[in-house]
Parts: C-alpha cells; structure tokens; sequence
C-alpha cells in the first residue's frame, strides 16, 4: 500500500507556472512568489530544456531565483502561442543532479579581506572560528547569476548563519567578496557596492572578460569553500589576474 501511495504522488503532475507578460516582448516565467529552492531547480530544467528544444522566436532566457525571463520577437510569435509551447515544456521539464558541476572555492577569511567577520560572530553570539567553520562546511548551488558581471548568488546558507541585511550599505566593496545576506551567500567578482556582510575574499573570477569561458559559474553548479591563508591568496590571486581558474573543478 505504502509503494503505490508513493507511486501516486510520484506520478502527480507539477503545478503549472504563472505567465506574466513583461512589456511587449517578453514574459516571466514565474514557479513561485517567493526565494524556493525548488523551484530554482524548475527555472533552471525549463531553462536547459528550452535551450535543447528551442522554440522559434525566443532570443534570450534569463534564468532567476524563483522565474524564467523569457525574451522573444512578438512578430515571429504571439504571446498566447509563445504561452502554450512554454507551459508543455515546463510540464516536463523535470529538475535533475546528472551531469552537475562542482567547484571547490579559496577564501581568505576575516581581518582586511572579510571586515565583517567578527562582528556577524558577536551579532550571532559565537566566534569567528566557528562562522568560518560552519560557512565553509556548506553545500552550495549556483541559484542565479545577476547584478553585476559573474556575481553569483548561492543557496544552502546553514539557518544558523541567516542574518539581514546591513543597514547602511557600503557604496563600494572589494572584487572577490564571500559574503551574506537574508538567507544568502554570494560571490562578488566586481567591485561595487554591498548591503552584505563581508565574510572573507576570494582571488577566483567568476567573470574575465578575455578569459575563455568569460564566465566560470553557471546557475545550477554546485559550491563548497575552503580556507586559505592570506600568502596563498596573494598567490592565487596574481594568477588569477593572469587567466588562471584557481577554483578547483572537483566534479565535471
């Protein structure tokens, strides 16, 4: 009884995404209402499966938190055509782990690189030592890429280390900022301004312009981050600049 009752709720059919129409040539594909791990992976499958069976008249997708953006040419399709070939996509755009990439991230953490390290651990009651330890034993996914060039958004933040968001963003933090938000963590490639806390720095560029590929990360990859000492980032860092990962690909 308990197998067929599993069968049964295997075999129900996903709810059906909102179609919103964004201005005249472009709709948002909307899985939730709200940041849902879930439904990231529904984005992201719909997303994969529009790019292996392209419907004529999309030009982009722009794949986020929770909604597919998708941007097409109202003269080669409509609107209600363009609607129904997405929801028959999205009903068998099933979320998958096959073929998931893994990086393994370097992080300086605290002191000149991470200036917010000690006060999140008076904030949260515990040491810098153990955010560290704790931030470094998470299992990341790439959520979406956004804001700025390569600035990559995780999901999986331990609860232990949700905290808002700071007050009085900072107009300008450094490249390669490891830090967190709400119920985020995040890789800052650029530098620019934060309302984040500033956990620690690392020398990867998740965005190089003249590298090849131009962006590391992708939405879907898989994260963890260990520490490194601030020579080794120095290291790092110097042949990053120069075209190098340095983020280790564990899992191709």
């Amino acid at each position: 009884m308990a197998n067929e009752v599993r069968l049964i709720q295997m075999a129900e059919p996903l709810s059906p995404p909102r179609l919103l129409p964004s201005g005249d040539s472009a709709i948002t594909v909307e899985f939730s209402r709200t940041i849902d791990d879930a439904a990231n992976r529904r984005v992201l499958a719909l997303d994969r499966l529009i790019a292996a069976e392209p419907i004529a008249g999309i030009t982009e997708t722009v794949p986020t938190y929770r909604s597919l953006l998708v941007h097409y040419d109202p003269v080669q399709i409509r609107f209600d055509a363009l609607g129904e070939e997405i929801l028959a996509r999205a009903a068998k755009a099933l979320p998958s782990e096959t073929g998931t990439r893994r990086w393994r991230i370097p992080v300086t953490y605290g002191g000149e690189h991470g200036i917010d390290l000690e006060d999140v651990a008076k904030t949260l009651q515990t040491t810098p030592d153990d955010i560290v330890a704790r931030h470094v034993a998470g299992d990341y996914r790439v959520a979406m890429i956004g804001f700025t060039p390569g600035w990559s958004y995780l999901s999986g933040l331990e609860t232990f280390l949700h905290m808002p968001r700071r007050k009085d963003p900072r107009l300008l933090t450094p490249a390669g900022t490891i830090s967190i938000g709400g119920i985020q963590t995040g890789v800052q490639c650029l530098a620019g301004p934060s309302g984040w806390h500033l956990l620690g720095r690392t020398p990867v560029r998740t965005y190089q312009l003249h590298r090849d590929p131009t962006f590391l990360l992708e939405p879907g990859d898989a994260i963890t981050f260990t520490a490194i000492d601030a020579k080794t980032f120095a290291e790092q860092d110097r042949a990053a600049e120069a075209g190098a990962f340095v983020a280790e690909l564990v899992t191709p």
